[in-house]
């Protein structure tokens, strides 16, 4: 949850990048973390759920119509954090990679578990991606991502 990453940013710590202490940094890192719970986690979880997960439990096909209601939802809130959070600069509180970046990468990593590419036709956003992973480290990030990138074998 993000209460526990921001109770183990402030206890151990970590590098000022992650959770600046620059008031106006901060408050976009806050922006970020406020406004994603809806909208970045609540429409990417909601494909992987409808394209994923349903047709497993229910052993039913997906309607095709429904697939495409759940997808241009989050294509909406993808529009949103481009516009509003990426702007023109490369992480969302400006010069260096955040808590902010890695939430938001994470939880766009569900839909691409679920085989939807949402960086394919998207480069501002595949470049942020590519500069996210590098921040954090291009193997560390694939590991951590491992399963859900998986999940097609299901």
């Amino acid at each position: 949850s993000i209460a526990i990453l921001l109770y183990m940013v402030r206890k151990f710590k970590t590098p000022d990048h992650w959770y600046p202490s620059d008031l106006q940094k901060r408050a976009r890192v806050d922006e970020y973390l406020s406004w994603q719970h809806v909208n970045i986690r609540g429409k990417g979880s909601k494909l992987f759920l409808t394209k994923v997960l349903l047709p497993l439990l229910t052993d039913q096909p997906l309607p095709p119509e429904k697939l495409e209601g759940v997808t241009e939802e989050l294509n909406v809130v993808l529009k949103q954090f481009e516009e509003k959070f990426l702007q023109d600069k490369p992480f969302i509180a400006g010069s260096e990679v955040s808590l902010a970046d890695l939430v938001a990468l994470v939880e766009l990593m569900q839909p691409v578990g679920s085989g939807y590419d949402l960086f394919e036709e998207r480069p501002k956003l595949a470049a942020w991606r590519r500069r996210v992973e590098e921040a954090v480290g291009k193997q560390l990030f694939q590991e951590a991502h491992e399963g859900l990138l998986n999940t097609k074998n299901l």
